[in-house]
């Protein structure tokens, strides 16, 4: 089974100067064939794809003025690009919107293949990096195990991540259980399972609202392009950070334990990119995080061998009777057939 560990790491300065100028040549080389290829759609309705571009990335390594290219490894380049025609793809197919151009405030991330990278006595050698990386391992990854991929990645607030990429053995399903559970998803409740239980909303973005609201008027004050704006800038994005790593932290407790327990977990498909278009519920719905719960749920629900079920969004469940099937034309307190009384306490 295909997985990912994410590791923190604290470069020297020499590697760090590597790695941004890596992340800078990889943004720019995105940049330079998404222009490319929109330009020549436009233009004259052509498509242009991964072969074309990785054909001019050569030709580009050969200018000048793009000289500095040459000074970091080629992988990186070549997997932007690759990222690229995936964006079109998703693009082509309806699943998300037209690609945008990389903007530097936001960090980014550089992809190194078992070409680029050398995994040896458990520490990891970037191409043109003489010395290890100096990672946190806040875990080891399993013996047998060799790293398919690395990516590096900086954040805005200024910290540096490593994914280490392999086939984990160890996986291995839990031990059956009879037990299935429906899961409901809410604001005022994160979760509410079919058998009763709730899940109160953490509202993590409410807990550093005051703290983010200071920071950005702190922000708003500060000149552009000063040293004290992008000081104001790192902190801003140190407490979306904060905001972030909490809710993944719970999100990741709440969905392991949900997995173990069952061994069937139905949720509803919900529409989440149409819901967040409610301009009095997007905050909310963004914090509690939807998509991502029904993510990890289904990963995790292949991972150990559980049955992950997706209903409908339009299956009448809420005006179904649980006794005899019936369905109201409107949610019921009581079944107009048996007469089973029934509350509905959800969101």
């Amino acid at each position: 089974m295909e997985k990912a560990y994410s590791y923190r790491f604290y470069p020297t300065p020499e590697q760090e100067s590597l790695l941004r100028r890596t992340l800078g040549c990889v943004r720019l080389v995105y940049n330079k064939a998404l222009h490319v290829r929109t330009q020549a759609w436009y233009e004259k309705q052509e498509r242009v794809g991964y072969a074309q571009t990785s054909s001019m990335l050569t030709d580009w390594k050969k200018q000048e003025e793009l000289d500095f290219l040459n000074e970091v490894s080629c992988v990186p380049l070549q997997q932007g690009l690759r990222h690229l025609q995936t964006a079109f793809t998703n693009f082509f197919a309806g699943r998300t919107k037209y690609p945008n151009f990389k903007k530097k405030h936001q960090g980014g991330s550089a992809e190194f293949t078992k070409s680029a990278f050398k995994f040896k006595d458990k520490q990891i050698y970037l191409a043109k990096c003489t010395e290890p990386l100096p990672i946190r391992w806040s875990r080891q990854i399993p013996e047998s195990c060799e790293p398919s991929t690395v990516t590096v990645r900086l954040h805005p607030s200024g910290r540096w991540h490593i994914s280490i990429r392999f086939d984990d053995p160890t996986i291995k399903p839990l031990p059956v259980t009879d037990k299935a559970i429906g899961i409901d998803l809410g604001i005022s409740s994160l979760v509410i399972t079919s058998d009763g239980d709730k899940v109160s909303n953490p509202k993590h973005f409410k807990k550093h609202y005051r703290r983010l609201r200071k920071a950005q008027k702190s922000l708003s004050r500060k000149q552009k392009g000063s040293k004290n704006r992008e000081k104001a800038k790192i902190k801003v994005a140190r407490i979306h950070a904060q905001i972030t790593d909490s809710r993944k932290d719970h999100l990741h407790k709440l969905t392991t334990q949900l997995v173990r327990e069952n061994q069937t977990v139905v949720v509803e498909n919900l529409a989440v990119k149409n819901l967040v278009k409610n301009p009095k519920l997007s905050q909310a719905i963004s914090d509690v995080s939807w998509g991502e719960i029904t993510r990890q749920l289904a990963y995790k629900c292949r991972w150990y061998g559980r049955n992950y079920i997706e209903i409908d969004r339009w299956f009448p469940s809420s005006k179904r009777c649980s006794n005899c099937g019936y369905i109201a034309l409107e949610n019921a307190v009581k079944c107009s057939r048996v007469g089973l009384s029934r509350l509905w306490d959800a969101p």
